[in-house]
This record gives structure tokens, sequence and C-alpha cells, in this order.
């Protein structure tokens, strides 16, 4: 089954499950650790994947022009024996062993380093796909890349997102004691705490009044904090600390239905 894109632009597929799951190819698997990460090079815009906008479940989402200092915290999901082989929407097949991912807004295709924040695993996979269209997920990595951030069994992990140009540096530093193989996905330390943020002011007053509506509310601790950016004072309004998906989505959920419906993710 394929949902088509709404408006003038129907070009871009946009892939959803098979009707019957397609089984996995009979060649032999080869093991996470041994596929080497993607690396960023410069590539022309897929013909089929780049439309200015596209419509999707009733929601318009618009492509972004360039991939350059794109940061992103939030939910990953993965997809894998499903769509192997469909279509993605560069045109190309999906291959659930590769170290590919699907993105709603980056330009196609686009490479990005994804950050387990929950453990410190990273990898670098190109975005050659559409999605995930499914609550507050961010972003739908491959198999082999999921497996490599150590995310297979719960499914979803906490990330952060992060575009890389051709010629960037694609490996961190590994953390003390980490292993520095080739193949291996690579540690970074891990932030002290993860929070919800329901909101960001310039105006103290603001957050001190969103804050104050929250609280009570069921959602854990709300608090506001002030950082300084680029010499100007933000207070932003947090709830946390959260420690898994199950919580973080059971937060956004309940902020959406107060009408705060640009919460994310944010570390400390």
């Amino acid at each position: 089954m394929t949902v088509g894109l709404g408006g003038c632009f129907t070009q871009a597929p946009v892939r959803t499950p098979a009707v019957a799951p397609a089984p996995p190819p009979v060649a032999p698997v080869p093991a996470p650790d041994t596929v080497a990460d993607a690396v960023p090079r410069n590539e022309p815009r897929s013909r089929y994947g780049n439309p200015p906008f596209y419509d999707v479940f009733g929601k318009r989402y618009y492509v972004l022009s360039s991939s350059s200092a794109y940061v992103e915290r939030g939910v990953a999901s993965w997809y894998g024996p499903g769509f192997h082989k469909i279509r993605t929407s560069t045109g190309e097949s999906y291959d659930m062993y590769g170290m590919t991912a699907a993105h709603k807004t980056l330009p196609l295709p686009a490479y990005v380093r994804v950050t387990n924040l929950q453990n410190g695993r990273t990898v670098v996979v190109r975005v050659n796909d559409r999605g995930p269209f499914v609550g507050n997920r961010i972003i739908d990595l491959s198999y082999t890349a999921a497996a490599k951030l150590d995310m297979l069994r719960n499914g979803t992990a906490m990330v952060e997102v992060r575009a890389l140009e051709p010629g960037a540096d694609t490996a961190p530093a590994p953390a003390a004691g980490a292993p520095n193989a080739a193949a291996a996905p690579a540690a970074v330390s891990t932030p002290a705490s993860l929070f919800v943020q329901a909101g960001a002011f310039a105006d103290p007053a603001n957050a001190q009044h969103l804050a104050e509506k929250l609280r009570g509310g069921g959602y854990g601790k709300v608090f506001v904090r002030d950082d300084l950016i680029a010499g100007r004072k933000m207070y932003r309004v947090r709830i946390g600390p959260v420690p898994d998906v199950a919580q973080f989505d059971r937060i956004v959920a309940a902020l959406e239905l107060s009408g705060v419906r640009d919460a994310h993710l944010a570390l400390d």
C-alpha cells in the first residue's frame, strides 16, 4: 500500500508497510558491527524526493532547502522486514541492512550523525526516505543503524540528529574505555539528564506563567531555566528529567491536550 502526496506535488513516494510483510533476503545477513557508517559525499538532489511540500494523513510537510547546521533532538524509531526492498522516496530500494534513514523534511539525500542520548552510541546514516509519520518520532533508522545504536529491543530511543556536510569529521572521539574499532559504533559521553522543553521565552514573566499553569498537572517537576544565547537571556520551561521514551511520550501527549504543541526533547 502506498500513500500518495497531496497538492500538486505527487512525485515523491511515501512508504507505508507492505500489505504482506516481505521476507528477509536469503543471502547471509551482515552482522551490524561489520557494516561501516555512511560517508558524507556530494550528491545531486533526488528528482523524486524533494517537492516543495507534501501532505500525509492530513498534515503538510515543507522540505528544507538545505541540511546545513540542522540539529534536532527527539525520539527515533526503526523500520525493517515489512519495508525491505520497497521503493524509498528517492526511488532507491530500501535496504534494512544498510546505513540509511527516513526523515520528514531534510532534503534527499542528506547525511546525519545520530547519537543515542541514552547510551552515548553514535552512527552516521544517509537519509534517502520520508517518514516516520507516527506520533512524535523525528527519524526512522534502518535495522542495522538501530542495532548499532542498541535500540532494537525497545524499538525507540531518545536521540540527537545532526546534519553532516561532505568532508566533515564523522568519528567523534570515543569515551574513555570505549572500543576504537572502525566498524563499531563510536561512543560519546552521555548528557547528565534529558528533559521535555515546553516553551522558551524572552520575557521571564511569560515563562513563569506557563510553568505555573503546568505545575500540579501531573507532568512531574516543572522549572524555569535561564540561558544566555548570543548575548540574550532566554527562559526555558522544562519538565523532568525524563528517564525513557515512554515517559517522554506521556508528557508530550498530555502537553498537546493542554494546548502546548511545540514541546521537544532537551538535554542538560
